[in-house]
């Protein structure tokens, strides 16, 4: 049976690669516009210049910061967490020095970032721009995976 995917985000979108040809364009459009020499070979070969850069920029974006919850797992960056280890996402802390998911140092910049309890009981980060949507999917995966942990949560606070 196919994985089902509960969330994911693709780091960037291959749109990008539309801004240098764009910018070329409009320096083209702005040189025919006020009347001087228009340099066309000149612009194509700026807007491919710009696709050669920011390709490598797109590529990288997409590897090391794209996530995916599966019915069979967290893919975060270049690390696979399978859904088994997964425990639990809500209530958990973050003690200092905890290791953050896809082989970073810390939680990407602008990324908000989500403690999660593994089976074992050590924390890891998980990190995305919609955190609240990353713990709603990790959340379904977490109890269809341990339907027992619910239970040992109400009983702990009882």
């Amino acid at each position: 049976m196919a994985a089902r995917t509960l969330y994911s985000e693709p780091g960037v979108g291959w749109s990008a690669l539309v801004w240098g040809p764009l910018f070329a364009l409009l320096g083209a459009l702005a040189e025919l516009a006020t009347g001087g020499p228009t340099h066309v070979v000149g612009w194509v070969l700026i807007g491919a210049a710009l696709v050669a850069l920011t390709l490598p920029w797109v590529y990288a974006r997409r590897r090391f910061l794209s996530l995916e919850v599966t019915t069979e797992g967290l893919r975060q960056g270049r690390e696979t967490l399978a859904a088994e280890r997964i425990g639990s996402v809500s209530d958990v802390g973050a003690p200092v020095g905890t290791r953050v998911l896809g082989g970073g140092w810390s939680v990407p910049r602008k990324y908000d970032e989500l403690p999660v309890e593994l089976d074992d009981g050590t924390v890891v980060l998980a990190w995305a721009r919609d955190v609240e949507a990353l713990k709603t999917a990790l959340a379904e995966l977490a109890a269809k995976n341990h339907p027992d942990a619910e239970e040992r949560a109400d009983d702990s606070r009882n």
